[in-house]
């Protein structure tokens, strides 16, 4: 071959990008050919071809690395799905307005809905009572986990089966929240269970929250609970790993740093904990959201329907005056929660009883979708070492 064919290491390494081990290595496991240097028997020669082969393969996974990770931190899509879409500053279950259905539905409806379901109440089977433990939260852990050491795989069950099975695991997680086995409408069982009573309007704001906090589109316990599903796991095990991801204080607990926000308020004065904020470059929490623009519908669906207590209600007008940002759904949950007196632990409950609706559709979609989900991982450790003669 002419020289031109033949490049040294050190243009060779330059190309790619690389450490001299890391080219050893593509040499040893036979991607690039070497020879000897006619002028310098000391120094080795490698094959131009086969580095322009590599750095092309390289720039071409770069873009697609680069393509996957702007997809998961709020990027494009990356499953598709009939359940849930946010578009145009507004929220829908399979193509209906979720803050139309808040109006009139209630969160066994909306959960069939989402299931892909007709319509149809299901009945469900028998349910023992629910762990003892003083604290909700374990309570829920301990209920699915119980659920998730017996249910059989969801791969291969009937789809009669599992919409049974589902219907029934949202009962047995509001009765872990409750505390006891109950009957009736899941608002007010909870309603009862936090001693607002059934069939009011506390119950009736406690029917709108569980609405329209149900599902919102591939968040991060969605995709958890996905994950779950596509091995063929239960609906129970994947629900509970939709709980699992919900406890992190970036989701599900986002609440607690809104009544944290509340507190330094209520201490300070919204503006001056506002300024300290903004100084320190913290968040605002409960305030934005990075998939509405504008503001978060729901939060504004629910705002509508009661009256903060003064002290948030003053947090909010000024954080809309100094930052501009609309309240979110974790404000809205807190605020209800608060001017409702429900226990400290509600805005969570609310949302773990509710979102377990989603992470069962989505369990449910991802079992008809038959596919494993198993990205790969971009490595940046070091460097590989080269295989052994």
């Amino acid at each position: 071959m002419p020289a031109a064919d033949w490049i040294a290491a050190e243009e060779a390494r330059d190309r790619l990008g690389v450490r001299p081990q890391t080219l050893y290595a593509y040499v040893s496991r036979g991607r690039v050919q070497v020879r000897q240097d006619p002028g310098d028997p000391r120094r080795s020669l490698y094959r131009s071809a086969d580095i322009a082969a590599l750095a092309q393969r390289k720039s071409r996974s770069r873009k697609v690395a680069d393509v996957a990770t702007g997809a998961i931190a709020w990027g494009e899509p990356v499953l598709a799905s009939e359940i849930t879409t946010v578009a145009s500053g507004r929220l829908f279950y399979r193509g209906r307005d979720a803050i139309r259905l808040a109006e009139t539905e209630t969160l066994e409806s909306v959960a069939r809905l989402l299931r892909g379901g007709h319509g149809a109440a299901l009945k469900r089977t028998e349910r023992p009572p629910p762990p003892e433990h003083p604290d909700m939260r374990t309570r829920a852990y301990l209920a699915l986990a119980l659920r998730a050491g017996s249910d059989p795989p969801a791969r291969g069950r009937h789809p009669l089966a599992l919409a049974v099975e589902a219907a029934t695991l949202l009962d047995v997680l509001t009765d872990a929240v409750a505390g006891e086995v109950g009957g009736g409408a899941i608002h007010n069982r909870l309603a009862l269970a936090w001693g607002v009573g059934p069939g009011g309007a506390a119950a009736d704001l406690i029917r709108r929250i569980l609405v329209l906090v149900a599902d919102h589109e591939l968040n991060a316990s969605a995709f958890a609970a996905r994950v779950a599903a596509s091995t063929g796991a239960s609906l129970s095990a994947s629900a509970l790993a939709g709980l699992a991801t919900l406890s992190g204080p970036r989701h599900g607990g986002a609440t607690a740093a809104v009544r944290t926000f509340a507190s330094e308020a209520a201490q300070l004065g919204p503006r001056a904990a506002i300024a300290n904020r903004l100084v320190e470059d913290r968040t605002l929490p409960g305030f934005g959201h990075m998939l509405y623009p504008d503001d978060d519908p729901r939060a504004a669906a629910l705002l509508d329907r009661f009256k903060p207590p003064p002290d948030l209600q003053a947090l909010r007008d000024a954080v809309q005056a100094v930052a501009g940002l609309a309240p979110n759904v974790d404000f809205a949950l807190m605020a209800a929660s608060e001017a409702l007196r429900l226990p400290p632990d509600a805005p969570f409950a609310l949302f773990l009883v509710a979102r377990c609706a989603g992470w069962i559709a989505h369990a449910i979609e991802q079992g008809q979708a038959d596919t494993l989900i198993r990205p790969r991982a971009r490595y940046v450790g070091p460097d590989p070492e080269p295989s052994l003669p």
